[in-house]
């Protein structure tokens, strides 16, 4: 491992409706990432609140930016000595909600992203109770050298919002997900994570629910697609290590980001 390498987590759980529980599980994970090097700690979406199926306590429950879930993670943050990052069940227009993530240190919040493409799929409505972010330019945080950019479940089907956060200077790929179980779906989950990364010859990490309602399988991905750190279906966390050098070796054999001859235009 390279001196200059940044520990980034993958931490595992299932969300509840128990807001403070999973504040409590957030800080308890924070300090088993911290404990193994991390830097960044990343968990899945719906993190500060979570039912199944959606019903109407889901914008009940919603929260501000500068709302307590937050305020929450930063305290944890600064426990902890680690970037948090988590879904956040955002207050959104009307009965509707946000469905965020938010990057969060010992001084605030650092980045924020919300979905793009809600879940209308696989037999799924997150429409009906979600409100799509519209399309701007994405936020992003350093540590230790390297960018990271925020992506939120779904997303990660959609290749050109990897390849935008790539050509905004993304090093590390962070993707906060509730990937539902259903046939094929681990196989989907796992080729995605490590096609966004190969194709942008940088870092991906993704953390999800365990089963029963995710599949789990959270992991690190490195510019070459290879798992370099990962999680079965515990509740667990799991450290791998980034870092530019190897982003710079993997470019000069393979510099397809030069290369490519179409850009990424909103529709």
């Amino acid at each position: 491992m390279r001196t200059d390498a940044v520990g980034v987590a993958v931490a595992q759980f299932a969300p509840t409706a128990d807001k403070a529980d999973n504040l409590r599980v957030i800080d308890e994970l924070s300090g088993v990432a911290a404990a193994r090097g991390a830097a960044v700690v990343l968990f899945p979406e719906y993190a500060s609140y979570f039912v199944d199926p959606f019903d109407a306590t889901l914008a009940a429950n919603a929260e501000d930016l500068d709302g307590a879930f937050v305020a929450g993670l930063t305290e944890i943050a600064a426990h902890r000595g680690v970037v948090v990052v988590a879904g956040l069940v955002e207050r959104g227009a009307a009965d509707r909600v946000r469905n965020t993530v938010v990057a969060v240190d010992a001084a605030g919040v650092r980045a924020v992203s919300r979905k793009l493409h809600l879940y209308d799929a696989f037999g799924q409505r997150e429409s009906d109770w979600v409100e799509p972010a519209p399309v701007s330019a994405p936020e992003t945080f350093d540590v230790g050298g390297l960018t990271m950019a925020l992506m939120t479940c779904y997303d990660l089907r959609f290749p050109e919002v990897g390849r935008v956060l790539a050509d905004a200077g993304a090093h590390v790929i962070l993707v906060a997900a509730e990937w539902v179980r259903g046939p094929l779906k681990e196989q989907h989950w796992r080729t995605l994570l490590h096609a966004r990364a190969i194709e942008n010859t940088l870092y991906v990490a993704g953390a999800d629910h365990p089963p029963p309602l995710g599949v789990g399988a959270s992991v690190v991905v490195d510019p070459q697609g290879v798992e370099i750190a990962g999680i079965g279906t515990a509740t667990d966390v799991a450290v791998g290590f980034a870092d530019a050098g190897t982003i710079d070796r993997v470019r000069r054999v393979n510099p397809a980001l030069q290369l490519r001859r179409f850009t990424v235009a909103p529709r």
